[in-house]
């Protein structure tokens, strides 16, 4: 085995808290803005059916703003384009809440997209700067931060709406608080001082889409962010549906699959330290396949719980290791490979609802959850993918 360095120079460990930071703040802006959809709806006189339309946008900006980000990294520094992007996010987050037509909702959701999408791609190229510089894997417990972010930022709409403060103090107040935050790291992110990765004619722009490494990379993160998604947006429908429980019990199940998640992320850098990436991907994913596997066959809420908290815990290492993968690909610019693999994953997050959405008209919700088994499954089967290739090892 290779030696590894031990020591970590006070700036990289500033780095590190610093992007800890960056990862939470966004995870509580974006979950700010969902705890207030209910009451921007109202706001703006919307329908379900065309909220949801709108909901488009955002994605829409989102895939916009992780291709664009990419190249913006590669070119400026991965450094400057999280803090222009997480300031950006902060204050676009007023941009629904000050929204009174279809129109500006639309036009506010396609830049809050933009903004946030931008900021994924661009923490994640600098979460992998600082990972160069570590002696062991990190990127985990960076995604592990981001939930814990969501999870504050659930907390605090929550209060505010329960003390009915007007939508604008409430996220106005949230971003300022989020300015703060980022403010305070913009001295301790890593400036790009490494080399650009070696450049390779099929990470050429052109082809840069069709290498593959990138589209081995993408195809793994589509199929887990489907999994993700499905479990984000159906997993309360399920219980509910499968074993007739009230509304309260079958919300449970989306906070264990949560729960099991953030806690999985906590201890996935230490497995993969252990162990290596690809045992993070395939072991892991064989737990969220049984635990799937439970989902579908269980009559028992104890049970159906416990597997949908065994489907997130196993979910739960797989895609850090894949980000961390694509900035280290040996060829082409780390942040624009990054991008890509982040916009495949994120069309899978997307399209994973609508799939079994559409299933559901066929069979059964839970007959449906086969899909996400079956990606789980296919998962542990290509978890080489993640492979750290020789300019990687090399470097460790």
């Amino acid at each position: 085995m290779v030696d590894l360095p031990v020591r970590v120079s006070p700036h990289v460990k500033r780095a590190r808290v610093a992007i800890f930071t960056i990862f939470a703040v966004n995870g509580f802006l974006f979950a700010v803005w969902v705890v207030h959809i209910p009451m921007v709806e109202r706001r703006t006189d919307t329908s379900h059916a065309t909220l949801g339309s709108l909901l488009l946008l955002l994605a829409i900006g989102a895939i916009v703003g992780m291709q664009a980000a990419g190249r913006l990294s590669d070119r400026f520094g991965s450094n400057r384009l999280v803090m222009v992007s997480a300031s950006m996010l902060a204050v676009a987050l007023m941009g629904p809440a000050l929204s009174t037509g279809v129109v500006t909702l639309g036009a506010s959701l396609f830049v809050l997209g933009m903004c946030n999408g931008a900021l994924d791609v661009a923490m994640n190229a600098q979460a992998v700067e600082v990972e160069r510089m570590y002696p062991r894997p990190i990127m985990s417990a960076f995604h592990a931060l981001f939930s814990v972010g969501g999870v504050l930022g659930s907390l605090i709409g929550a209060v505010t709406l329960g003390a009915e403060l007007p939508i604008e103090i409430s996220v106005g107040g949230a971003g300022v608080l989020g300015l703060i935050a980022i403010a305070s790291c913009r001295s301790f992110l890593l400036r790009a001082t490494h080399p650009a990765m070696s450049p390779d004619r099929s990470d050429s722009p052109a082809l840069g889409w069709f290498s593959p490494r990138v589209l081995g990379l993408g195809a793994l993160a589509f199929a887990l962010f489907l999994s993700e998604g499905v479990a984000n947006d159906w997993s309360t429908l399920q219980v509910k549906e499968h074993l007739g429980t009230s509304d309260g019990i079958a919300a449970l199940a989306f906070g264990f699959f949560a729960s099991a998640m953030t806690i999985g992320r906590f201890c996935a850098d230490r497995i993969s330290a252990q162990f290596g990436p690809v045992a993070v991907v395939r072991y892991g994913n064989l737990v969220a396949a049984a635990g799937m596997l439970l989902v579908l066959v269980s009559e028992s809420l104890p049970l159906t719980l416990a597997g949908w908290a065994a489907f997130g815990l196993g979910l739960s290492g797989s895609i850090p290791q894949i980000f961390t993968s694509a900035g280290n690909l040996g060829s082409g610019a780390p942040a624009t490979n990054m991008s890509r693999v982040v916009g495949m994953g994120y069309v899978g997050f997307l399209a994973g609802p609508a799939v079994i959405g559409w299933l559901s008209h066929v069979v059964p919700l839970t007959a449906a959850m086969a899909v996400p088994l079956a990606l789980t499954l296919l998962a542990a089967a290509t978890a080489g993918t993640v492979r750290p290739t020789h300019v990687e090892a090399e470097r460790t």
